[in-house]
C-alpha cells in the first residue's frame, strides 16, 4: 500500500473495496496564501501516487518563489474591461511612468475589442497559452496587417499581464514571435523642397507647415497652440504647453520632455510673424485655429494642401517653367521628420534634437531621422578627400622597419 503524504489522498469510487491492488486515483493539493485557495491536481494509472506527491512538492515551491498561483476565474475579456478603465483613472502607466494619452486609449480598446476579445475574450485569464497569440499574430500578418501594427495589438495584453502577474506568474506574452516593424515609412522633406512645399500653400497655411516642418511641433500640439505660446515680437521660441484630442480637447503633452521650448530660425520667424498680423488674434487665441476658440481640422487642412501643391504642379506645366523641386504631398508628421532630419544634417546632435522636439530617448529621434537627398555623396566626397590625403599616400602605406632584434 502506498505511504499516506500531507495533502495526497487517494479518491475511491463507490464500488471500490479498497483491497490490494486498488487503482483508484491520487489527488494531490496545496493551499495558496496569497488568494486563499487550493490547488488541486488528480493522478490516474500506473505511478499515479508518485505522480501525485511530485507534482504537489512542486507546486508548494512555486508558491513559495511566486512562479505559481491559484487559477483565477477572471476571463480575458473582463481583466481587459478592469484594465482599460484603471488606465482612463490613470492607476496604469505607461513604461516611462506616464499617464497614457486618451487617444492611445482609444486605441487600445478598439484593438482589443476587434482582434483579441472576439476570439480569446471568453478565456480565463490564466488559460492563454503562448500559442494561443501566437496563431493570433501569424493570422493577422496573413491578414495584411503591418509588422508595427500587430506590435501595437500586443502592447495592451503585454501591460494586462504584467497588472496580473500574481494571478498568472507565466505570462503568455513572454517569447511570441513578432513581426519585424514594417509598414508606411514617412518620408522627409530636403530644406529646399520644405521651403518650395510651404510656399507654394495658401498665405493661411504656410504658417502652420512651416512650424511642423522648421519647428518639429506634432499636429496636436499645432492645434493647442496659443499665441501667447509664441514670444511676440521677438519671436526666438515656441513654448509647447499642451496637445490636443479630439474628445478631451486640451491635454497635457506626451511626456515630462513634452513639454518644452522651441528655438525659431529666421526662416519660420518670417511666417509666424506674417501670420499674426494677418489674423490680429493675441493673447490664449488659437494661433491655427479655424477660429479664434476652434482648432483646425486635420484632413480639411490637408486637402487644402494637396489641392494647393496639385494647382502649382499644374501651373508650371502649363506655363512652361519646371518647378525647382518636385512638390510631393507633406503630411504634417512628415514634416515632424523633416524637422528631425534637417536638425541633424545642420549639426545638432540626437539629445539636443529630443530636447527640441520632446522625445524622451535618442532611439526615437534616431527612428525619425532620415538620410536627406545629397548626404550620401557628400558623405563619400569626405571619405575621397581623406583617402587622398598625405596620410594616405605611398609614404604614409610604407611598413616601418622594426628597430632591435626580431
Amino acid at each position: 500500500m502506498a505511504r499516506q503524504t500531507t495533502g495526497v489522498s487517494q479518491r475511491h469510487s463507490r464500488t471500490c473495496t479498497r483491497a490490494s491492488g486498488c487503482k483508484c486515483p491520487w489527488r494531490a493539493e496545496v493551499y495558496d496564501r496569497h488568494s486563499g485557495r487550493k490547488l488541486r491536481r488528480t493522478f490516474s494509472g500506473e505511478g499515479a501516487h508518485a505522480a501525485a506527491v511530485a507534482w504537489r512538492h512542486d507546486a508548494a515551491s512555486g508558491l513559495r518563489k511566486g512562479t505559481m498561483r491559484a487559477p483565477t476565474s477572471t476571463t480575458l475579456r473582463a481583466a481587459a474591461e478592469a484594465w482599460l478603465a484603471a488606465v482612463e483613472r490613470g492607476e496604469v502607466l505607461s513604461r516611462n511612468r506616464q499617464p497614457f494619452k486618451p487617444s492611445t486609449v482609444r486605441g487600445y480598446r478598439h484593438d482589443l475589442e476587434t482582434y483579441v476579445l472576439r476570439d480569446l475574450g471568453a478565456r480565463k485569464l490564466g488559460d492563454v497559452r503562448p500559442d494561443d497569440l501566437q496563431a493570433l499574430i501569424d493570422r493577422l500578418v496573413g491578414q495584411g496587417l503591418s509588422g508595427s501594427k500587430v506590435r501595437n495589438v500586443l502592447v495592451p495584453l503585454q501591460s494586462l499581464y504584467r497588472r496580473h502577474r500574481r494571478e498568472v506568474p507565466v505570462d503568455p506574452t513572454d517569447g511570441l514571435d513578432l513581426p519585424a516593424p514594417g509598414g508606411r515609412r514617412e518620408r522627409a522633406a530636403s530644406a529646399a523642397e520644405a521651403l518650395a512645399l510651404i510656399e507654394a500653400l495658401p498665405t493661411d497655411l504656410q504658417a502652420l507647415w512651416a512650424t511642423a516642418a522648421l519647428g518639429g511641433l506634432r499636429r496636436g500640439e499645432l492645434r493647442a497652440l496659443r499665441v501667447c505660446d509664441v514670444d511676440y515680437p521677438a519671436v526666438t521660441v515656441i513654448r509647447v504647453e499642451r496637445g490636443y484630442d479630439d474628445v478631451e480637447g486640451p491635454i497635457e503633452p506626451k511626456s515630462q520632455k513634452g513639454r518644452r521650448g522651441v528655438p525659431v530660425a529666421a526662416e519660420l520667424r518670417r511666417y509666424l510673424l506674417a501670420h499674426k498680423l494677418a489674423t490680429g488674434r493675441d493673447g490664449d487665441d488659437l494661433l491655427f485655429g479655424r477660429t479664434a476658440r476652434t482648432p483646425f481640422t486635420p484632413t480639411h487642412v490637408r486637402k487644402q494642401a494637396r489641392e494647393a501643391w496639385a494647382a502649382a504642379a499644374v501651373g508650371a506645366f502649363l506655363s512652361r517653367q519646371p518647378l525647382p523641386v518636385e512638390l510631393a504631398p507633406l503630411g504634417l508628421h512628415e514634416a515632424r521628420h523633416s524637422y528631425v532630419s534637417l536638425m541633424h544634417a545642420a549639426g545638432c546632435s540626437l539629445e539636443e534634437i529630443g530636447d527640441f522636439v520632446g522625445h524622451s530617448s535618442t532611439y526615437m529621434v534616431d527612428r525619425y531621422r532620415h538620410l536627406l537627398d545629397g548626404q550620401r555623396e557628400r558623405a563619400a566626397e569626405r571619405l575621397d578627400a581623406f583617402l587622398a590625403g598625405p596620410h594616405t599616400g605611398p609614404q604614409a602605406r610604407k611598413p616601418a622597419l622594426l628597430s632591435g632584434r626580431d
